[in-house]
């Protein structure tokens, strides 16, 4: 359903604030009952106003496409704006699961020094306790 002039249809607008509001909540739910932290869920909370806007404001939405190239289906842009921030948000979190890893092998290699420590004093401490006091004679 295409709008005469390459128009952003109503029902599409309707459908896509719908869904951009719901990603919104969501999140907002997931923040609130501490399932997802505040600093990464900025990049999803951008991404839901991001798109609220642009499915709102059709005249924006259509504007946007027009400077793109987009004459047919405006909402092909929503869509590509949708993606990009996906990829971001992806993007993100790969970054974010690296250093994780990365400072996840460096505790493991520490964590097995200090093992490897405890073992040492525990074997110098072995003998010292199996010979036991010493006698002295008078």
């Amino acid at each position: 359903m295409i709008a005469a002039g390459g128009q952003t249809p109503l029902t599409v607008s309707l459908a896509a604030s719908a869904a951009s509001l719901l990603l919104l909540l969501v999140v907002f739910e997931l923040i609130r009952s501490r399932r997802l932290r505040e600093r990464y869920a900025l990049l999803w909370l951008l991404t839901g106003l991001v798109l609220l806007a642009l499915s709102a404001w059709r005249g924006g939405l259509n504007t946007i496409a027009g400077w793109l190239g987009v004459e047919t289906y405006p909402p092909a842009v929503l869509f590509a704006v949708a993606v990009l921030f996906v990829l971001a948000v992806l993007l993100h979190y790969a970054t974010v699961l690296s250093r994780v890893s990365d400072q996840n092998v460096i505790l493991a290699q520490r964590l097995a020094l200090l093992e490897l420590e405890l073992r040492g004093r525990d074997t110098a401490k072995e003998p010292a306790a199996a010979a036991g006091p010493e006698t002295t004679r008078h």
